[in-house]
């Protein structure tokens, strides 16, 4: 949760500050859950890429190497080998689709936090791993992290030629890296930070001033207590206790006693569908923050009810996002989602019965067609809720505009209310189907005023909003994920 960030930083943040700090993250079961080895293998043998024959010599490699039977010289050895004639522009395509669909969700919400603490006191970070940087490098820049120090396959005329650049960065190989680094940069090691899991990183931890374990194995953790090394292990991400599933399903079944037990009655009394969807949406929002333990810290929330009605937009990063709206919003309020959603049993119905449009986001005729009644619901005094990106970040990257929203607000004569969702992921992550327990930093922005837009300028104002959630997020102007950038091409 963002309040355990805090804890977990302000050692960092009450330090010393400078370039020549180091900040050394290894990356398997320290930045990330799990070992991005086996997504990358995996993604490979789904794909075709990689042969019988060659999953049988892996495997072999890996338990000889797990069992102490080989180097790990041997166990790169065999997968370079295998490699022998790629294209590298193949392995560099690969490994961003593996960050997608894989890494991403995978990244610890603690280490997350920990790298902006060193960010911020302009710390030298560097990711420090035995790893190829083809598994690491779309993780350093989801991170902003500049420095990657790791194990490099060799490359001739953009193939692989089959060999592995010496020496390896495994143990020693680590500590040489970050010798190097150091040299270059004027790094004072006995003032920087390495954070790893596995003792085999021992040289590099002996050398700097600042060793923290983290997720640490049996024997760095027999380790690290004798050495008065602080050490912390993380929950956030990897395999889910019994609780995530429970606090899970009582979040989305309480959408059916939201609606049953405060919507319906309030229909009944009052004799009016919107009070209702008003009750019911309000009272789910609620329930599901308390049973999944979602915090929220909302900057501008006053910004929430200056304007309405308006269209309120908010970057989608995470299923809990129909929670944050719920919770937020609260009355008044309809919204527009993927036609996909309906077909949920739960999700779709309750939101059906609260009067939610659903638009194929890849037909744009229909799209504008089912988004009349947007328009006449606004001009009624009800506001809507969308997401502009129409899908969502793998990596809280902030996606292309589709322009939807912005031609309601435009034809309805509304403002645009920007909601900026900072760190949703922490919850749940875009793969996960688990909520887990977190504090979500929100800023909702000033109401953007529509009167003077026309589809002329429309383009401009887009980028206009789309810059101030930009500058909100810490994000470049250029930055759009691979995914969002194809839809807008659909579109």
């Amino acid at each position: 949760m963002r309040d355990l960030h805090d804890t977990l930083s302000n050692e960092i943040s009450c330090g010393e500050e400078g370039q020549h700090v180091g900040a050394f993250f290894d990356l398997d079961r320290t930045l990330l859950a799990g070992f991005s080895a086996q997504s990358f293998m995996l993604e490979r043998l789904l794909s075709g890429g990689m042969s019988p024959r060659e999953l049988i010599e892996q495997f072999l490699a890996a338990v000889n190497f797990g069992l102490g039977k080989s180097g790990f010289s041997g166990l790169i050895g065999t997968t370079a080998r295998a490699l022998r004639g790629v294209p590298e522009s193949m392995l560099i395509e690969l490994g961003e689709e593996v960050f997608r669909k894989h890494l991403a969700a995978d990244i610890y919400p603690e280490s997350r936090a920990l790298v902006e603490a060193h960010a911020k006191k302009g710390h030298c970070i560097a990711i420090v791993s035995s790893a190829t940087v083809y598994q690491i490098q779309p993780v350093a820049d989801s991170l902003g992290i500049e420095h990657v120090l790791c194990t490099r396959l060799e490359v001739k005329d953009k193939l692989l030629t089959g060999e592995v650049v010496k020496p390896t960065c495994y143990g020693e190989g680590k500590l040489t890296a970050v010798n190097q680094l150091s040299s270059e940069h004027g790094l004072d090691l006995e003032k920087s930070y390495f954070y790893t899991d596995s003792h085999e990183d021992l040289p590099l931890l002996e050398a700097v001033g600042k060793p923290r374990p983290i997720n640490p194995n049996d024997r760095l953790r027999t380790l690290a207590t004798e050495r008065n090394w602080p050490s912390r292990r993380y929950t956030s991400r990897g395999q889910p206790g019994a609780m995530a599933y429970v606090r899970t399903g009582m979040a989305w079944g309480s959408m059916v006693g939201s609606l049953l037990f405060a919507g319906l009655p309030a229909w009944l009394m009052s004799g009016s569908r919107r009070q209702a969807a008003n009750v019911t949406m309000s009272t789910w929002g609620d329930l599901a923050a308390a049973f999944t333990q979602l915090n929220f810290r909302v900057k501008g929330e006053g910004n929430l009810w200056s304007h309405r009605p308006a269209v309120f937009m908010f970057n989608h990063q995470s299923g809990v996002d129909a929670i944050i709206a719920s919770k937020l919003i609260r009355r008044d309020m309809t919204a527009i989602a993927k036609k996909e959603t309906k077909n949920n049993p739960i999700l779709g119905a309750f939101l059906s019965a609260a009067g939610v449009i659903f638009i194929d986001r890849f037909n744009r005729e229909d799209a504008i067609k089912a988004l009349q009644p947007a328009v006449q619901a606004m001009r009624d005094g009800v506001s809507i809720a969308i997401a502009p990106e129409g899908t969502r970040s793998a990596d809280r990257t902030l996606g292309a505009f589709k322009k939807g929203g912005f031609h309601l607000a435009m034809q309805a004569g509304v403002p645009i209310v920007p909601m900026v969702i900072m760190n949703a992921t922490d919850s749940m992550p875009k793969s996960s189907h688990l909520i887990r327990p977190a504090t979500i930093d929100i800023e909702v922005l000033p109401p953007v005023v529509t009167d003077d837009w026309s589809r002329e300028n429309l383009d401009e104002h887009i980028a206009g909003v789309r810059s101030l959630f930009l500058d909100a997020l810490g994000q470049e102007e250029d930055t759009v994920s691979g995914e969002s950038a194809e839809l807008e091409k659909r579109e």
